[in-house]
């Protein structure tokens, strides 16, 4: 089976929820967004793995060669917002506007088709399913913004992929991977998470998960691969989320794509929109 390798491509500084980092003083902070995508696609290549390439739209606005350069090496394009905003903090009509932004932003720069969209925090909760009837109706059929983790989302929630049913047309949901460890549902597929794990233990979930039919969804962002990550003052949870386990994680990286079997979001989703 194979298994769905995302990227969410958003600057070191795409921190929600902190006030120093807010968009105004985006454009005064040090860039190193086209550094650390191309570390990344650096790896995949060389591990002959492709992927789908979730773009801020503010990332693909500033610099679009970078966009070009990601479709060159053969990968595929998807949304990731436009402002990195969590979706059940905005109006259905700011977040159709938000989308609308993004969408566009990837057509400028030769993108015809998107089909993919990841919320900013797997901001996709019970509170903001209306969303979903925004994705479809602007043409989104495939959506990895809910995760089945307490602190993210519902733990309860479906972890196979799942249609949703919109009015507007049906939405392949695709959660990320997760596992259930200390009583607590942790997620394995992503943030800190993932660079805890070591490769031993993630393939182990994953061949866990595949035994059950279903795909796994891993998800990194190519400023995990940064040499030199700024650092700034953040709140102990977000310190956490986004410094912990740094150090080492192209090495373990490295050695996971060299042992699975990954594709594009839309490889791993076409058997189940078919079903």
């Amino acid at each position: 089976m194979q298994n769905a390798l995302t990227v969410d491509v958003e600057e070191w500084f795409h921190i929600c929820d902190v006030e120093t980092l807010a968009p105004p003083v985006w454009d005064r902070l040090e860039t190193r967004v086209q550094l650390t995508t191309h570390l990344l696609l650096e790896e995949l290549a060389r591990a002959d793995v492709r992927a789908t390439f979730l773009f801020l739209g503010w990332v693909a606005d500033r610099y679009p060669d970078l966009v070009a350069d990601v479709v060159r090496a053969g990968h595929r394009i998807g949304s990731h917002s436009y402002w990195h905003q969590p979706v059940f903090k905005m109006t259905a009509d700011a977040f159709e506007v938000d989308l609308n932004r993004s969408l566009r932003a990837l057509n400028d720069v030769g993108v015809a088709e998107v089909r993919c969209f990841r919320a900013p925090e797997w901001s996709i909760r019970q509170n903001s399913l209306w969303a979903l009837d925004i994705l479809a109706r602007n043409g989104i059929r495939i959506d990895a913004s809910m995760a089945p983790v307490r602190l993210v989302g519902d733990s309860r929630g479906p972890r196979p992929p799942h249609v949703r049913t919109t009015a507007a047309g049906a939405v392949l949901e695709m959660p990320p991977l997760v596992a259930d460890r200390f009583g607590q549902v942790m997620p394995i597929g992503w943030g800190w998470g993932l660079r805890m794990s070591s490769p031993a233990r993630l393939f182990r979930t994953i061949d866990a998960e595949n035994r059950k039919g279903r795909p796994a969804v891993l998800t990194i962002h190519p400023w995990e691969l940064d040499p030199d990550p700024p650092r700034v003052q953040l709140p102990p949870r977000l310190r956490f989320a986004h410094y912990f386990r740094l150090s080492g994680f192209a090495g373990r990286l490295r050695e996971l794509l060299g042992h699975g079997t990954f594709a594009p979001l839309e490889t791993v989703a076409a058997p189940f929109i078919a079903q």
